[in-house]
């Protein structure tokens, strides 16, 4: 049995954390400042890692490469399953064009940009990230937008901050899987503590939307139906994390957020020439008047009604219990950990949810929407093997990242640096998003940053005296703010809409959103941590 120490480095905390850190820094120095590729960033972040494991902490090399294995493995399933398979549903709906007709669709809704703003990029953007994350929905938005003929620079802003919401429960919440996963804390538990912050970020980030389309003027003349729209997202948002399932609620929210906005008549009325003319200076996408047959346009939507149907059908007790019967749970191999105080650590077992897990569940809405849209068999199996190819250096990345993700907690790693975290005190409140936020702005990932920075926080909270599941939660939802000036996501902004070379432009207009929305959450934190609003947690 390996037995995790807090002081390994000449019996002192402040070197050992000093140590514990390294590979953190390595990735996060290699990322922001050397520039390198997060794929090999993330490998040569996991080597630093085994070595501090085994030259520092003393964990034998077998047991080492064991939770690394572990991780990795847990990066491929669940984690990359639901994002290969959401992928996969996209690109067939492309192949067969009804994605375009979807895109035509949402066009026709409303002529008034501030509300095609929220109708793409802050609805259709979060079901987006509910199905796949990773990019995609600031891509796939922007795009949308400038076809709508808006300015690319101003489309790809709007994309960027209306990603933002939503990201915590992104890919079928495997942000909150994996911070429950690393942290031992329930999946309910997580979701349900993340769902009393992030939602406050749908309330206002709706209103941001159309100030940033079209100023004061837009502020002023839809605010009713931008807050109807918030209002929706993040009720809904609420009750599924809270009530239903963590990999439904932005599902829930995309779709309560949309009814809301068809339901309010201001943003059904024809926009004003003046707003048209001041806002939609880009070239508008021909094809936009051209009328799709009724049932087309059922077909483009079936796809997200089948998930949505499948993943409600999977929340039924029997049916939950019947699925759960395949979970497979048993010892890790050559791996037997004890946590300092003597007691094994939960990474000795594994589970593994082969039918009951997200990635499973959109694979059967992927074969339901390959028979609805006509997609032939082989050609939908060819094109699950190109989805695997375009995505084979996130893949690299997502399972590096979180097999130094479990070496650090399963040797004592992260331990070490919550100790030492932990002499911030009551202040601890206030930095655990900003902890977050960076994570997140470095690796572009929610995912990462919790699996990075997730067991740090609870460890540190515990240390500390406040809640290990409020500052685990702070930590994803600090996250989501740090999304809009990662790296990638503004090359993958620039890339969508022509502006290559200009991200530094486009981290000029969103980072002060950033910054004043973290400093927002950092606020609720607090404030949730004390009588202020303690009232707010479960």
């Amino acid at each position: 049995m390996f037995v995790q120490q807090l002081e390994p480095v000449a019996d002192s905390l402040g070197l050992s954390a000093l140590v514990a850190t390294l590979p953190l820094l390595t990735v996060l120095v290699l990322l922001g400042a050397v520039r390198m590729k997060a794929h090999r960033a993330g490998l040569i972040g996991l080597t630093v890692a085994v070595l501090v494991a085994w030259l520092a902490y003393g964990m034998p090399l077998g047991q080492t490469a064991s939770s690394a294995a572990q991780g990795a493995l847990f990066g491929l399933f669940p984690i990359l399953w639901i994002v290969v398979n959401a992928l996969w549903v996209y690109r067939m709906t492309v192949r067969t064009r009804h994605f375009d007709i979807l895109r035509r669709s949402f066009g026709r809704l409303s002529d008034d940009p501030r509300i095609q703003a929220l109708v793409v990029a802050f609805c259709f953007g979060a079901l987006l990230e509910a199905l796949a994350g990773f990019g995609a929905p600031v891509a796939i938005s922007a795009v949308m937008l400038v076809a709508l003929g808006f300015d690319p620079v101003r489309a790809a802003v709007v994309a960027l901050v209306a990603n933002t919401a939503p990201v915590a429960f992104g890919a079928m919440g495997t942000p909150v899987v994996t911070l429950a996963q690393v942290t031992g804390i329930p999946l309910d538990t997580v979701a349900t503590v993340v769902g009393r912050q992030t939602p406050l970020l749908a309330l206002v980030v709706p209103l941001l939307l159309v100030a940033l389309v079209d100023g004061r003027r837009g502020l002023r003349e839809t605010w009713v139906p931008a807050l109807a729209c918030g209002f929706a997202f993040a009720a809904a948002q609420f009750a599924a994390s809270n009530f239903v399932s963590a990999q439904l609620a932005d599902i829930g929210a995309a779709l309560a957020g949309a009814g809301a906005l068809v339901a309010v008549p201001q943003a059904r009325r024809p926009a004003a020439e003046p707003v048209r003319a001041a806002v939609l200076t880009g070239a508008r996408s021909e094809d936009l008047d051209q009328d799709d047959p009724r049932p087309e346009v059922l077909r483009a939507y079936a796809p997200y009604a089948l998930i949505v149907a499948i993943f409600s059908l999977a929340q039924i007790p029997a049916v939950k219990d019947f699925l759960a019967k395949a979970t497979r749970t048993f010892d890790w191999p050559f791996l037997n950990v004890a946590d300092p105080s003597g007691k094994p650590v939960g990474g000795n077992v594994f589970s593994m949810p082969l039918v009951s897990t997200g990635g499973t569940l959109v694979l059967l809405a992927g074969v339901g929407t390959a028979t609805i849209i006509g997609v032939h068999a082989r050609v939908a199996v060819r094109e699950w093997v190109a989805t695997v190819h375009e995505l084979r250096f996130a893949i690299l990345t997502v399972t590096s990242v979180l097999a130094l993700a479990y070496v650090m907690n399963l040797s004592g790693q992260a331990a070490t640096i919550g100790h030492y975290v932990a002499a911030a005190g009551a202040g601890l409140a206030f930095l655990s998003p900003v902890l977050g936020w960076f994570g997140v702005a470095v690796s572009g990932s929610d995912t990462s940053a919790n699996a990075l920075f997730g067991a740090l926080q609870v460890t540190a909270a515990q240390e500390s005296g406040l809640s290990p599941e409020l500052l685990a939660a702070a930590n994803s939802s600090g996250g989501v703010l740090g999304k809009m000036i990662s790296p990638q996501n503004l090359t993958i902004a620039c890339a969508a809409v022509g502006l290559a070379g200009k991200e530094g432009d486009l981290l000029r207009k969103v980072l002060p959103w950033s910054l004043g929305l973290l400093l927002v959450m950092c606020l609720i934190v607090v404030g949730q941590s004390t009588a202020v609003l303690g009232w707010m947690l479960p």
